[in-house]
């Protein structure tokens, strides 16, 4: 087993990863792995260039005798989602993500890997400079935030490439071409607040934790627990039977994780406090046993807070706990047609407190345009009932399946005399630049390929190792094979 990255095969590839992996580029802050990327471009005399939102795109001649061959793109997205556990110790902002080996594979540790879509990544890269390559005219498309709204791709302006085959490189099951997409929207939610004069003391922080999170469309599915809507409903089961004040919540972090961990600050008369703490042992004791095939580490601590604050009114504290508990989460509908894949679902992503107003944000995907636009408004809906407000942001489109696509056709059989196999060919309940990209370019012929990943979004993210030497020999083959 090799001791680091860089023993690791293919060479070039683990080389850039392992640099991506000391470059911050959280979503938002791209610009010095584009800055990274820009450089090891000029190191190899390629022409790049960056636009006003920060994607960067660089050019490659085709290989000798290959000129005359279609333009490819070789895609990706820059940022990563930035998530850790409660108890690592860790600053996006400047620290390298540390890794370790696991047997075939590779894991961080206590944060997310990035490999999502730093492999995709560093492929590109090695693919840039590997001189040994055999291919046609070749363009690297690398985006910008990606993960938070897929600003990157929409932002890109005409004239920014001319290729017309595109090489998504961010799927996440070697040996499975993508070739469509769910389209997605968030809905962002305000629920006034009215809080007592006077403050309140004997406060506590009852603390959710140990969820195992995940993709918020990939994972959406597995039937793992959203930390927020748990949290909630231990609040609504134990203001029936003990008297406490909620002064506010708090969780999860990211629109498209499934949220792992929320917390509560609470005032409690010390009359009180045996009551509210039996209380929620109950509760928790009943989500333990429904989730313990799914959510092993689930945990929840109860301990005083110092201090003082303004508690929200009884009434308005009502409001606030059932809010969550009627607000969605999970799956809507399964599609139809295609056993296993997910058609409609929504997040319950994030809560925020604030003085005067709680904020909540949802997201939601649907392969149909009609079903998102009906699953917004249940949301819609329950905010009208709560006297919320609801603001249903514009989404991003979804990219529909073509069985017919000469792309796909020429790769699948690419893949088949490579590795004696066919590849399996699927639609994600996941959003994709290339629904967007493919609105922006039409005509582009488009595919989405990677290596095994799992996890991803959560600090429980890893790569399987072998298949990301599969996916580097099936990508370098690929660009052979489109260009003779």
């Amino acid at each position: 087993m090799a001791a680091s990255l860089t023993e690791l095969n293919p060479r070039l590839l683990w080389k850039h990863f392992a640099k991506i992996l000391t470059i911050p580029h959280c979503s938002g802050h791209e610009k010095a792995l584009g800055d990274y990327v820009l450089g090891v471009a000029a190191s190899l005399g390629l022409p790049g260039k960056r636009d006003k939102v920060g994607n960067v795109v660089v050019s490659k001649p085709a290989a000798a005798g290959r000129a005359g061959a279609v333009g490819a793109i070789l895609q990706g997205h820059l940022d990563m989602v930035c998530e850790k556990n409660s108890d690592k110790v860790h600053d996006f902002s400047k620290d390298p993500i540390q890794t370790e080996i696991k047997g075939d594979w590779l894991y961080a540790q206590g944060t997310t890997l990035g490999a999502d879509n730093g492999i995709g990544l560093a492929a590109a890269l090695a693919v840039m400079e590997d001189k040994s390559l055999v291919h046609g005219p070749l363009e690297f498309l690398f985006t910008v935030d990606e993960e938070t709204g897929l600003t990157g791709a929409n932002k890109i302006q005409k004239g920014f490439l001319a290729g017309k085959m595109l090489l998504n490189l961010d799927s996440e099951d070697e040996g499975t071409f993508t070739i469509g997409c769910a389209g997605g929207a968030d809905s962002t939610l305000a629920l006034p607040l009215e809080r007592k004069k006077t403050a309140s003391k004997n406060l506590y922080k009852l603390h959710v934790h140990g969820f195992r999170g995940g993709h918020s469309g990939l994972d959406i599915n597995q039937g793992r627990g959203n930390a927020i809507k748990l949290l909630a409903r231990m609040l609504g089961q134990a203001l029936g039977a003990a008297k406490f004040e909620v002064i506010g919540i708090e969780g999860g972090s990211k629109h498209n994780a499934i949220p792992r961990e929320a917390v509560a600050l609470l005032a409690c008369p010390p009359v009180q406090v045996r009551t509210m703490t039996t209380a929620f042992k109950k509760a928790f004791d009943k989500i333990q046993v429904e989730f313990k095939a799914v959510e092993p580490g689930a945990a929840y601590a109860l301990e005083p807070a110092p201090g003082k604050d303004f508690a929200i009114t009884q009434e308005c504290q009502r409001t606030l706990v059932d809010f969550l508990i009627a607000l969605p989460h999970g799956v809507i509908a399964m599609h139809p047609e295609i056993a296993g894949l997910t058609e409609t679902s929504t997040n319950l992503a994030i809560v925020k407190t604030g003085k005067k107003e709680f904020s909540v944000l949802c997201s939601t995907r649907s392969s149909v345009a009609s079903a998102l636009e009906a699953a917004r408004e249940i949301i819609k809906a329950v905010c009208a009932l709560a006297g919320a407000r609801a603001e249903l942001k514009d989404g991003y489109p979804g990219w529909m399946p073509n069985l017919d696509s000469p792309l796909l056709k020429k790769l699948k059989g690419i893949y088949a005399k490579t590795f004696g196999k066919d590849a399996e060919v699927v639609a994600v309940h996941a959003g994709l630049e290339c629904g967007i990209i493919g609105e922006k370019f039409p005509g582009m012929d488009m595919i989405s390929f990677g290596p095994t990943m799992k996890n991803p979004h959560s600090p429980e993210e890893h790569v399987h190792i072998g298949s990301v030497e599969k996916f580097w020999t099936f990508l370098t083959t690929a660009l052979d094979g489109l260009s003779s």
